[in-house]
């Protein structure tokens, strides 16, 4: 790994006959890009791997996969195994602000001037594949994106990337990185267009990735298509399972009880024993089964939402996993500092208090049905105004169902993208479903402006607002002027 680690290092050094670049002058570049749109396919990837020097090779890595809760687990286990002593590499999309909040070394934002440089090494590399490829083929924004960060990765010596995967899994940009520990946080109709009809069909194209001999680990209460999907793929890659453990229930027995999914049973594809997350193995064992993790146990997060529990349990076992496997001892002071330390930010995030402003990247009906829920624990028993601006390829109508029983006033807005479902699409969906105290309103600032007059309106404390249905209009909000353009 040193060799390859020094290969790749020397290789991407020699992006550096580009210009430096600004950071206006990165972002710029990455704009131009958008026209290209999202191309399948890995060819382009690997290409732009060779120029730049193989610099996924300098560094294990774990990749996340899922519908929901992706960005969360992965900061999460980045988080834990900081404080094992990894040195980590974070990768997550999409952003809130700026695009080198992709890129955490060290739990840490890259500098905007340090991702300025990784997009130029990038875009060198880039301007040679170009060259190369047919017709009016180009390598994609998220390409350059992700082989920017891998490049940024090697350059700063890591040990260990976390990354999580932005479409699907089986043609994912991030799919280039040899990652032998997947984890798939759950699986949900999204991106049918592209990933099939069918929860099957998405959890097949996501575990793809899965690595002959490798290990899955899963989150709990994944969806039973997609589990029979897993169990399958391991299986026939003779791949290790291991599931993560559910917040909250009872203590399992080991002798039996409920099913894996639930429990936090682990198997192994590969014929081996089965167990329970709560049963810790011997030292002799430690290779092959996990260490206790107790599935009562609740950690005390600085991430705010019920729906964090599972992540950070998710979370939990695969770094516990990759920690085992590398022959370290799971410490549960570190375990407990991670839980109470990582923020999320663009999730239950508190804006403002008077009035009270929540901002959520909620944008399917899944994470809207774990949100919901969530609202008392920051809003209390206030009545409810939503700013909602959803992307089109979005199951809206699925999102305001839930949303509107909880909301007494709507507002109905547009991310600043080409993708932005109208806000009188949106106002026709909610009058569809019976609610018509609902405006629209394009900008998203004025908005959440009209928003907030009402909630402060009566008495004080009475009412809050909630910001959700796109990460894009949370970042455009958190930003002002500058973030809102997507």
């Amino acid at each position: 790994m040193d060799q390859s680690h020094e290969h790749a290092r020397r290789s991407v050094a020699s992006g550096a006959r580009a210009p430096l670049w600004t950071p206006e002058r990165a972002e710029h570049h990455l704009r131009s890009l958008e026209l290209f749109g999202m191309r399948f396919g890995l060819d382009r990837m690997r290409r732009m791997m060779t120029a730049l020097g193989s610099p996924q090779q300098g560094f294990a890595a774990i990749q996340v996969l899922g519908t929901n809760g992706k960005s969360s687990t992965t900061r999460m286990i980045a988080a834990i195994l900081e404080r094992h002593g990894v040195r980590t590499g974070v990768y997550t999309s999409p952003h809130l602000v700026s695009y080198n909040e992709r890129l955490r070394i060290g739990e840490r934002d890259v500098s905007p001037e340090a991702f300025a440089q990784a997009i130029a090494r990038a875009a060198h590399a880039a301007e040679q594949v170009d060259r190369t490829l047919a017709g009016d083929d180009h390598v994609t924004q998220f390409e350059l994106l992700t082989a920017a960060a891998l490049s940024e990765m090697a350059e700063q010596r890591i040990e260990l990337a976390v990354v999580e995967a932005g479409l699907g899994g089986r043609y994912d940009a991030t799919s280039v990185i040899d990652a032998p520990l997947t984890v798939l946080t759950n699986v949900a109709l999204e991106h049918t267009r592209w990933l099939g009809p069918t929860i099957s069909d998405i959890a097949g194209e996501k575990l793809a990735v899965v690595r002959p001999g490798g290990t899955l680990v899963l989150g709990a209460g994944l969806a039973p298509e997609a589990r029979a999907v897993a169990d399958h793929v391991a299986a026939e890659r003779r791949a290790r399972v291991i599931v993560a453990p559910a917040t909250g229930e009872p203590p399992v027995d080991a002798r039996g009880g409920a099913s894996g999914a639930s429990t936090g049973r682990a198997s192994d594809a590969r014929g081996g024993a089965s167990w329970t997350a709560t049963d810790r193995p011997s030292t002799a064992a430690a290779s092959s089964a996990p260490a206790t993790v107790d599935s009562t146990a609740r950690a005390r997060l600085r991430a705010a939402g019920e729906f964090q529990q599972a992540n950070f349990a998710l979370a939990r076992t695969a770094a516990q996993t990759w920690l085992e496997a590398t022959q370290i001892e799971l410490d549960e002071w570190a375990v407990r500092s991670a839980a109470r330390e990582t923020e999320v930010p663009g999730r239950l995030q508190v804006l403002a208090r008077d009035p009270l402003i929540v901002l959520d990247g909620a944008h399917n009906p899944d994470a809207v049905a774990a949100l919901v829920p969530s609202l008392p624990g920051v809003i209390g028993e206030r009545r409810l105004g939503l700013v909602m601006g959803v992307l089109e390829d979005k199951d809206a109508a699925g999102m305001l169902a839930t949303l509107l029983a909880r909301c007494d006033r709507a507002w109905f807005t547009a991310p600043r993208s080409p993708r932005a479902l109208s806000p009188a699409a949106l106002h026709s969906l909610a009058r569809q479903l019976g609610f018509d105290a609902a405006s629209c309103e394009p900008e998203p600032a004025r908005a959440l402006a009209q928003a907030s007059d009402w909630a402060r309106t009566g008495a004080p404390d009475a009412r809050a607002v909630l910001v959700t249905g796109s990460i894009y209009l949370v970042g455009a909000l958190i930003g002002g002027p500058q973030g809102s353009r997507r």
